[in-house]
């Protein structure tokens, strides 16, 4: 308050040279008079002069003192009551400076932006457009909601230090476009229409009349009063041999007319119009008249058709005979990418190099031809990759307006059509994986039989002993490989069980720490209120796990010490699904794992790659387990694609990458019946022998598997496909158990089994598969007796297994 207070004081030098300048000029007066009535009588008047211009200083700094002192808020208040927004003004410390009567009925005045009473997602998106308003000057949050109903918010930096934040929230509501277009075609725009020469009506699906403007009613009636709601619209035209339209009152004399079909729907809802329930409005015009009313000015009806056809959700132009744009309606400029910006004066300016001369040459034939359309490809600025069919219509009776251009926002089209491809290839691709992995197994089964075997007359301290164990060893890591395609090709066995993600995270985070090691932090985080999921908890804890080290290896491929490792479980309602990922996931609620990584990102041309088994940019011997095969992620995808969920990658080249796990809530039903728990083989031993039937195709595994059965004791016949394990059954041959593979060519397992049953109902069958059993138990549908073989298998595990089958037939 220091400032003001020296204002309103002259300086002591100011006030010495006014002294000095006042006794000079009495003096200058003295010598001229001599009188010094004269001099005392200027004397006072320069005093009283001097004490005026004083007061007068003293009032003006007072007002100014008084009106910078303090901000008026008052006419602020009256500034923002506006009746069809809300509006808050908040100062950099977050406090509500400033509010009108609708925010405090909204919101109150106990809460000041961004922290409002809506949803978690709504805030974060507050929040987001609150630091865009600080840091840019404006922001933006398309979508807050709560019970109450939901908002759209701009945010503007304001005042004279950009110390305010001006916060203005807009409800968002349907409208009903039928019911907002009826009154303007009963009132001037109606009549504005039937001065251009064009009748306009809005029919409904069914072919009746909503409303007709009074130029309708006059060329369909002779009445411009005449009532038409209800009535038939195709009663009043007619149609001759030739397909041309005219007024049904005005026969054969009438004249042709062109009609125009715009469907009335809203361009801002989140899907698609139904045509079949959606109205329509129609416009009628005289062929070769233009929208002048006869002077030949069709650029006066261009305003017009642009109020009528900018709402709607199509994407439409007007392009005149020398190829200009009249206007394009906001879905057009959302489809170009153009939405924010100005109106190209020509078309082809929209368009790639190679296009324009195409587009032009299009543009002229329709435009100086008969009335006629057509479509072609065209390849837009900033979208080159993705060619897009453009409309292109002749139209006639507009006056300037020549040619019409239609074209559809296809950008939700287009990601959904990748999307689609991405996860048809994945699924090809698992396809292959699974067969790969069922071949491999066979190979990989005969390999670890004959390791056994060899073992049997091999004792540690022989030469071959070592190099037996080491074959045997490499195989069984080949075997850990093969279940890992099995995985992504979501051919694995699943024990599925209700938990919560946070008590998986907490089994398995003592095993996290040891893996990222001392110079990485770890952070974990949970939400609270989260819902349970139904997973396999060991294959999450391998998918946790296999995150959390492809987040390391990122990390240290930086090269600098340290680094941050978050693990975050959300809530993520059916709300957060229809704003963010609506189109990819079903709109239910689910439970969010997310990982984040700081390390050095994926590039963009490899985001859409790093779920394919083999696909990898690590380098051979790193990677945890999977060794830099590129089988880490791919199994994480088959998991969680198994487990019914959802995965998506984020990442920006040297700033991390973020995996998110979406796994739907699991709701219990009242009534419905616990699962069945697998039940477990019987653990009664079995040594007294018996005749087994192997049918194998393969004969590698069919040797390995004779051997292992006949050095167990048992009597071994073998078959080398299901026709000819058939017609040794058939031939009266008795057997104690069924040992078969299960794909096989002509005559798979399942079906000779299905036969055999047919004879010999109570045999049982063990069914030898490098496919999951999960998935085997739901095709093979064979009631009883019916038992599985994972390979690849060892001898002593088939001689196990046989054993214990045929403990559990006799009881």
């Amino acid at each position: 308050m220091s400032a003001p207070r020296r204002a309103r004081s002259p300086r002591g030098g100011e006030g010495l040279v006014l002294a000095l300048a006042l006794a000079l000029s009495l003096i200058v007066v003295w010598l001229a008079t001599r009188e010094a009535l004269a001099v005392a009588a200027y004397g006072a008047g320069l005093m009283t002069l001097a004490a005026a211009i004083w007061v007068m200083t003293r009032q003006n700094a007072s007002t100014q003192e008084a009106e910078t002192a303090l901000p008026d808020w008052s006419v602020t208040v009256a500034a923002i009551d506006r009746g069809d927004a809300a509006m808050a003004i908040t100062d950099r410390a977050g406090r509500l400076v400033c509010a009108n009567a609708l925010y405090e009925r909204w919101f109150g005045v106990g809460q000041a932006p961004p922290r409002l009473s809506v949803d978690n997602a709504s805030l974060e998106r507050l929040a987001k457009a609150g630091r865009a308003g600080w840091r840019d000057g404006h922001g933006v949050a398309d979508l807050i909601e709560n019970a109450q109903g939901q908002w759209s918010v701009a945010v503007t930096r304001a005042g004279r230090g950009d110390d305010y934040l001006v916060w203005t929230i807009s409800a968002i509501t349907g409208s009903d476009l039928v019911a907002e277009l009826v009154p303007h075609l009963d009132g001037k725009l109606g009549r504005a229409l039937s001065q251009s020469g064009l009748s306009a009506a809005i029919v409904d699906p069914d072919g009746k009349i909503r409303m007709a403007s009074a130029g309708f009613a006059q060329r369909a009636t002779g009445e411009s009063a005449a009532m038409l709601t209800g009535q038939d619209f195709t009663a009043l035209l007619r149609q001759d041999e030739h397909d041309r339209v005219t007024w049904a009152r005005e026969g054969q004399r009438g004249a042709p007319l062109t009609m125009y079909y715009l469907p009335i729907a809203d361009p801002d809802a989140a899907v698609e119009p139904d045509f079949n329930v959606t109205p329509s409005l129609i416009l009628l015009a005289d062929n070769g008249t233009g929208l002048g009313g006869g002077s030949g000015d069709g650029m006066a009806a261009v305003p017009h058709l642009e109020a009528l056809i900018g709402p709607l959700p199509l994407g439409l132009a007007m392009v005149d005979r020398d190829g200009r744009l009249l206007f394009a309606n906001n879905a057009f400029l959302r489809a170009v990418g153009r939405e924010n910006e100005a109106l190209p004066t020509y078309p082809t300016d929209l368009v790639v190099q190679e296009d324009k001369g195409p587009l032009s040459d299009a543009i002229r034939r329709f435009a100086q031809g008969p009335a006629s359309s057509g479509d072609i490809a065209v390849r837009l600025k900033g979208m080159a990759e993705e060619p897009v069919s453009l409309s292109v219509a002749g139209v006639r009776g507009l006056g300037e307006a020549a040619v019409l251009l239609g074209l559809t926002d296809s950008t939700e089209e287009t990601r959904l059509k990748r999307q689609v491809a991405q996860a048809t290839k994945m699924q090809a691709v698992g396809q292959l994986a699974g067969g790969v992995a069922h071949d491999f197994n066979n190979v990989l089964t005969a390999i670890l039989g004959t390791c056994d075997l060899m073992l049997l007359r091999h004792t540690p301290g022989d030469s071959d002993y070592d190099d037996i164990q080491q074959i045997r060893a490499n195989s069984n890591r080949a075997a850990s490989l093969t279940r890992q395609l099995l995985a992504f090709s979501r051919q694995q066995t699943l024990r599925p069980e209700v938990l919560q993600l946070p008590d998986v995270v907490s089994d398995v985070s003592h095993l996290l720490k040891r893996l990222i090691g001392e110079k990485i932090k770890l952070v974990v985080t949970h939400d609270r209120d989260l819902g349970a999921v139904r997973a396999d908890p060991s294959q999450l804890e391998q998918v946790i796990v296999n995150l959390v080290v492809n987040g390391r290896d990122a990390i240290q491929s930086r090269g600098e010490s340290g680094g941050k490792l978050t693990i975050a479980t959300r809530k993520f309602s059916s709300a957060d699904v229809r704003a963010t990922r609506g189109g990819i996931m079903p709109q239910v609620d689910y439970t969010a794992l997310v990982v984040e990584d700081t390390g050095i990102g994926i590039a963009a041309d490899h985001i859409g790659k790093i779920f394919e088994p083999f696909f990898t940019t690590k380098e051979p011997g790193k990677g945890g387990q999977m060794g830099g095969t590129g089988l880490g992620l791919s199994t994480v995808y088959g998991i969680v694609k198994q487990s019914g969920g959802f995965i998506f990658a984020d990442s920006e080249p040297g700033r991390g990458t973020r995996f998110t796990v979406y796994l739907p809530v699991h709701h219990a039903s009242g009534d419905a019946a616990a699962l069945p728990a697998p039940k477990a083989e019987a653990e009664l031993t079995w040594s007294g022998g018996g005749r087994i039937l192997l049918v194998e195709d393969e004969d590698m595994v069919r040797a390995v598997a004779e051997r292992a059965l006949t050095r167990a004791g048992y009597t071994v016949t073998v078959a080398a496909d299901g026709d000819e394990g058939l017609e040794i059954v058939e031939g009266g041959a008795e057997f104690d158990l069924i040992v078969s593979d299960v794909v096989m060519p002509v005559m798979d397992g399942p079906t000779m089994a299905r036969e055999v049953r047919k004879l010999r109902p109570d045999l049982p069958v063990l069914f030898m598969s490098g496919y999951a059993e999960e998935q085997l138990r739901n095709q093979i549908d064979i009631a009883g007796g019916v038992h599985f073989l994972p390979k690849p298998f060892s001898v002593q595990q088939i001689g196990d297994k046989v054993g214990a089958v045929l403990a559990a037939a006799q009881g």
